[in-house]
């Protein structure tokens, strides 16, 4: 009886001994696993960040000729798209270089063929520098951002918001709602420049003002026939 009772005794204390042991085991084995993952981690971290400071970004500057010296400048270009009368217009932009290279050609305007034209202000209702370059030609530049990893246009804003840096801001402008081609928003420069020579009226790609129209866009915070201003931001 009594070696039935020791018996007993010592397989409950090397039980409790073992378990004890089990645990001090599953213990260390989960400390490496969570060292292991934080390691991990930080490896991560350092790679996205390395990659986000050597990465850039490229975006047009519509309505400039030049760039800041934020800015590397790719190339300094004439605005162009399809006529605004045309009802199989292509909807893009184009910044054309000034130097343009040529493949095989055949001068002259034959067969079924797409066009590009030279784009112009159309702003004479408004007013101050916007006003003055009616008419003109409008120039555009293709910059490189360094350290940046995107860039993005807001509408109905003039500043950007936090933890994004400021490319330029201006007025938002597309094709008028009653001509034939269909357009796209576009962000040009407050300030903007124009082509040397280029003052005449001669149509093709044209640029107008966006106004608010009060419906199912809410009024307030827009205003009946306010024009939208715009900023383009980047971010690392």
């Amino acid at each position: 009886m009594l070696q039935g009772y020791l018996t007993g005794q010592l397989a409950s204390a090397l039980g409790a001994y073992q378990v004890k042991a089990l645990r001090r085991e599953f213990k260390g084995f989960t400390d490496v696993i969570e060292k292991s993952m934080n390691e991990f981690k930080e490896k991560i971290k350092s790679e996205v960040k390395t990659h986000t400071g050597n990465s850039s970004v490229v975006y047009t500057r519509w309505g400039k000729k030049t760039c800041p010296s934020t800015a590397e400048l790719v190339h300094s270009g004439f605005t162009g798209g399809s006529h605004r009368s045309y009802k199989g217009s292509a909807v893009g932009l184009l910044c054309l270089p000034r130097n343009p290279e040529c493949g095989m050609y055949i001068d002259g305007y034959d067969g079924y063929k797409a066009y590009v034209y030279g784009a112009e202000y159309e702003t004479s209702t408004f007013k101050g520098n916007i006003k003055n370059v009616h008419d003109h030609d409008i120039p555009c530049a293709v910059r490189l951002v360094h350290r940046k990893s995107v860039v993005q246009m807001f509408p109905g804003r003039k500043t950007c918001y936090k933890g994004w840096t400021l490319e330029y801001h201006g007025y938002l402008m597309a094709g008028y709602y009653l001509q034939e081609a269909g357009t796209t928003y576009t962000c040009v420069d407050n300030n903007p420049d124009t082509l040397h020579g280029g003052s005449t009226d001669k149509d093709g790609k044209l640029f107008y003002l966006v106004e608010a129209v009060c419906g199912s866009l809410k009024c307030p915070p827009y205003v009946k026939g306010r024009e939208i201003v715009c900023v383009v931001c980047s971010k690392e």
